[in-house]
């Protein structure tokens, strides 16, 4: 493909290299500024120009980079989650945004049952034991809890919560869920509320999209429900789960661990958390093997191509009407 007729796209935000290149090499995107004055420059002498913006769920677009944008017309976000951008202002922009949905399903389930089986069995504690030399001084290592046959309630039974629920029961797990509308012919129980939910299960793990709709969904009121003997996994966003809340609880130990590949505020961690064996952090890499992550780079520049060549989107998200 040419050059001098796609010099409309923009990356907004970092990206995997890879996918950077490819955007420079065959697409000659140019990147935003980060600096303000350089971005303000940017946006002041370019900013017509741009038709397509490439993102990712970390970034997003905002209403302010949107009116600094007055002929974008696609937000293509590289990742599942798109939170980030402000999807009310695209739609009363009639601007179109993308996606990478399915590409990543199977790795973030992986990752949500990896990281239940360890935060409940404790081994990566286990390991640090072990490379202390504290096992010839102090024995064996604590007891830990049984993974297998234990009740666990997902919250956001789509595409990762389902596939979830699916190697749970492979594990004799007792399945159930908490969703804004009960899933039709489901055979998992349905739960009214996250608070219903939590204080049936042993297990809580969030798979809910993020954005203001679940902001907070998981309340200390949840935690509270969820117990002392219960666990929390997060492998959906940060800001569904009340942080301040959770980090109180397991400080406390109001609760008996978490399993957090998702913050708040990443990459900031709350140090707390740091000296707690009953917690296991990872840096967000839910989706992240080679195998997934050229599988979404294939399915952004998809977009981007579908969008260059007919104005549509292979993978659009659902947006909100946009007011009268």
């Amino acid at each position: 493909m040419g050059t001098e007729e796609n010099r409309s796209v923009l990356q907004v935000g970092p990206l995997m290299p890879s996918l950077s290149r490819r955007l420079a090499d065959d697409y000659a995107a140019r990147r935003l500024p980060t600096e303000p004055t350089e971005r303000a420059a940017f946006l002041a002498e370019r900013g017509a120009e741009i038709i397509a913006v490439v993102t990712s769920g970390r970034t997003g677009v905002d209403a302010a980079l949107m009116d600094a944008l007055p002929n974008l017309a696609a937000v293509i976000n590289f990742g599942v989650g798109y939170d980030t951008t402000d999807v009310a202002a695209a739609a009363a922009r009639g601007i179109g945004v993308s996606n990478t949905p399915d590409v990543l399903t199977d790795c973030v389930a992986d990752t949500a049952v990896g990281l239940m089986i360890d935060t409940l069995r404790q081994f990566s504690a286990s390991d640090r034991y072990v490379r202390a030399g504290r096992w010839p001084v102090d024995g064996m290592y604590p007891l830990t809890r049984q993974v297998s046959k234990t009740n666990v309630g997902i919250i956001g039974l789509g595409r990762i919560g389902a596939a979830i629920a699916l190697r749970l029961k492979a594990f004799g797990c007792t399945i159930s869920y908490h969703n804004r509308h009960e899933v039709p012919d489901s055979p998992y129980t349905y739960a009214a509320s996250p608070v219903e939910l939590a204080a049936s299960v042993d297990v809580l793990v969030v798979a809910a999209a993020g954005g203001d709709g679940t902001r907070g969904l998981v309340s200390s009121e949840v935690l509270d429900a969820l117990g002392p003997h219960g666990y929390l996994i997060n492998i959906a966003r940060g800001s569904v789960v009340d942080q301040d809340a959770l980090v109180s609880a397991l400080v406390e130990r109001r609760l008996a661990g978490a399993g957090l590949d998702v913050f708040a505020d990443e990459p900031q961690v709350p140090e707390e958390l740091f000296a707690l064996d009953t917690v296991v952090l990872l840096p967000h890499v839910a989706s992240g093997t080679v195998q997934t992550r050229a599988a979404m780079e294939a399915l952004t520049l998809r977009n981007l191509d579908e969008f260059l060549a007919t104005g549509e989107l292979v993978t659009p998200v659902p947006l909100p009407a946009a007011a009268n």
